[in-house]
């Protein structure tokens, strides 16, 4: 499957969660055994040359391929939760999104020191949310070595937010 053939099954949805917002619906390419294995393939693909020792992804939609990323690469997976839902003791990041403020959690055994970490998230939008894992695996006691997404949305310059590490997306929106 080709990249444009995988960019048509994205569905664009306009004004969601809130009125102006133009959100990115993958669960046509979730649905699509052909089209899943071909999103992890080229992602895996992306984040090979970095060697990582994790993968960490937010939840929810980072939830979907980070395993399969991690396990295709032979890294482990690290969840990085909302507030109150990791039982042990936690390591914590605050961050604005585009329509209000948020927070992650990882385990603080999670990442040992100087894991080498690939933060994996569904889509980068203005980068608050990747740059906010990104902190959170040096709180953590790791090294981030690249930051993996299946779609960009280049217009909104959210890679800025993520210098000076690698950023690399397998999709990429150019314009709105």
């Amino acid at each position: 499957m080709t990249t444009a053939e995988l960019r048509a099954l994205v569905r664009d949805v306009a004004d969601f969660p809130n009125p102006g917002v133009g959100f990115r619906d993958i669960t046509p390419v979730l649905a699509s055994p052909d089209a899943f294995r071909a999103a992890v393939d080229g992602l895996v693909e992306l984040g090979r040359p970095f060697r990582p020792d994790h993968v960490l992804a937010a939840e929810a939609r980072g939830f979907l391929f980070g395993p399969a990323i991690a396990s295709a690469l032979g890294a482990g997976f690290v969840l990085a939760r909302k507030p109150g839902k990791l039982p042990r003791e936690t390591v914590s990041v605050e961050y604005e999104l585009e329509y209000g403020v948020d927070r992650l959690e990882v385990h603080t055994d999670s990442l040992g020191p100087g894991a080498q970490v690939l933060v994996h998230d569904d889509l980068l939008a203005t980068g608050g949310t990747a740059a906010a894992l990104c902190r959170l695996v040096e709180e953590a006691g790791g090294d981030v070595v690249a930051c993996g997404f299946l779609l960009e949305l280049a217009f909104l310059d959210g890679r800025s937010l993520l210098e000076p590490y690698p950023v690399h997306a397998l999709l990429r929106d150019e314009a709105e």
